[in-house]
């Protein structure tokens, strides 16, 4: 036979949880939240790097913004490349991203300026198939995660912050063509 409830019904639940009570949030990052989110704090680097691992162009974004929305001041950031014969080519030929990036306008913006998109589809595509590709960019952000100024900011101004990742992107292509 069921028990009537209190009037304060949610009283009794907390009471009878067998549940802990909930653990306060820490202001550092916390691994069991890894979605995105409007509230989330900090920031996220963003890479363009090339087949071997260099990066290319850099930024950085407040955690909470969309990927999608970096995208485009990257490629136009990418500086001339050099080639052995011809003149320098301003742009890749190819692009691989996952799946944060899918969209459909920065598909078409890419393909105007002479770029093929491959990115991974949302609900299509598994995460393994470009994997072959995309370590190499998670390579080069462990590379940067060894820079311990840039493991946590410390700095206010996202200038300052910007400057060290420059500098750290140029250690990591001075090391990589120095050996």
């Amino acid at each position: 036979m069921p028990v009537p409830l209190p009037p304060n019904r949610h009283a009794l639940r907390r009471t009878a949880s067998l549940r802990p009570p909930p653990r306060r949030r820490r202001l550092t990052h916390d691994e069991d939240r890894m979605s995105v989110d409007r509230s989330k704090n900090g920031s996220k680097i963003h890479l363009l790097v090339d087949r071997a691992g260099l990066p290319l162009s850099v930024g950085i974004s407040a955690a909470n913004t969309h990927d999608k929305l970096a995208l485009q001041p990257l490629v136009r950031g990418i500086a001339p490349i050099r080639s052995r014969r011809g003149p320098r080519r301003r742009r890749p030929t190819k692009l691989h991203a996952d799946k944060g990036y899918d969209y459909a306008d920065l598909r078409h913006w890419l393909r105007g300026r002479g770029i093929t998109p491959r990115i991974a589809r949302r609900g299509i595509e598994s995460p393994a198939r470009l994997g072959r590709h995309r370590w190499v960019v998670e390579r080069t952000v462990s590379w940067l995660n060894g820079c311990r100024r840039l493991h946590r900011r410390y700095e206010r101004k996202p200038e300052h912050f910007l400057a060290f990742v420059a500098i750290a992107a140029t250690l990591i292509c001075h090391r990589r063509l120095t050996n």
